[in-house]
């Protein structure tokens, strides 16, 4: 089975005198290369009130990115379930529908940052009830009939959602990263996100493991599910481009584990870089950032693990231009050892 690559848009915005307007056309443009490459997909993320993956609603860059591109689906990566109203989250996503032409896919999950959790007036520790009641009332309204809804964070008279989408059915992703969540996400029939973060081949091995016995175990049923795992990856010029890259995904990683470790240290929408427990060879060594023969040798692990669908994050603190340069050679000299190439 051919392995199929997607293209992340992060908008990863460690410099703030980077105009944002800038930041957005790059990741536009990025994304009309990524078509014209051959990638599968382009997924989206969400964040709010920092400057990492700066999409307070991508469903907006969807728009956007559709608008610019000719037929890539596009996906949410993900749509944090707890802060919405689900109510009008529904209608913005059969909007969104309409807009790109049947091309969105919904990737949802509960969220992980406390920062923004408490910012939001959500207490972390009811995220995964308040995930679960928002997906069922999503699913609901996503079917168009009336739906009304008692729970504890509901309370109202049926409602019909408009417009109505140009799909019959908006596929959905359940973002999951443990053992348990992905393997009973995958048995109630949804595709799965996943990523080890900074983990190396052990969490992977893990993680798709967790997605390969549910689909084993339903006995042919589930065997149509996507499992999507996200990694940082690099394709550089030579040894000297992968180090500076390697560097940079190191800052990167210091200020995520700011955000997803502790309640976070912002500053004016910026996150403060903290000391890790991991070095930066520890990074080296769990990413995909090196020369074209390393990352050949690299794929080639998750494609024996059967992860045959990997979502690049190639933006995670290089130039619009260098990251452009890796997307070109890692469909002419690394993709083809995988895959035959779409044509563009």
């Amino acid at each position: 089975m051919a392995m199929r690559f997607s293209f992340y848009l992060p908008c990863y915005w460690p410099d703030l005198g980077y105009p944002a307007q800038e930041m957005y056309r790059d990741a536009v443009e990025e994304g009309q290369l990524a078509e014209d490459l051959g990638f599968d997909t382009l997924c989206i993320p969400e964040h709010h009130f920092i400057n990492y993956l700066t999409h307070p609603q991508p469903l907006l860059t969807a728009v956007k990115v559709a608008a610019a591109t000719r037929a890539i689906k596009i996906i949410t990566s993900v749509l944090v379930l707890p802060i919405y109203d689900i109510r009008r989250l529904a209608g913005e996503i059969c909007q969104t529908d309409c807009l790109t032409d049947g091309r969105i896919e919904i990737g949802v999950g509960r969220g992980a940052f406390a920062y923004e959790f408490n910012r939001f007036n959500v207490p972390p520790e009811e995220s995964r009830a308040r995930f679960d009641d928002s997906l069922a009332l999503l699913e609901a309204l996503l079917t168009g009939k009336e739906t009304g809804w008692k729970s504890e964070w509901y309370d109202f008279e049926p409602v019909a959602i408009t417009p109505h989408p140009v799909q019959k059915s908006i596929p959905i992703w359940i973002a999951a990263l443990s053992y348990p969540a992905i393997y009973h996400s995958a048995k109630r029939g949804y595709h799965i996100q996943t990523t080890p973060l900074r983990g190396g081949m052990e969490t992977v091995k893990t993680q798709a493991t967790a997605f390969n016995d549910a689909v084993r175990d339903a006995e042919g049923t589930l065997d149509h599910l996507k499992f999507s795992m996200l990694r940082m990856l690099y394709v550089a010029r030579d040894q000297a481009d992968a180090d500076e890259k390697v560097a940079m995904a190191y800052e990167n990683h210091r200020r995520f584990c700011n955000v997803y470790d502790t309640p976070g240290t912002v500053k004016d929408g910026a996150i403060v870089p903290i000391d890790v427990e991991e070095s930066i060879d520890d990074v080296r060594d769990a990413l995909l950032i090196g020369t074209v023969p390393e990352i050949i040798d690299k794929l080639g692990a998750y494609n024996d693990l059967r992860v045959m669908d990997l979502l690049l994050n190639m933006g995670f603190g290089a130039s619009h231009e260098d990251v452009m340069g890796s997307m070109e050679r890692f469909a002419r000299d690394v993709m083809p050892h995988y895959q035959k190439t779409r044509a563009a």
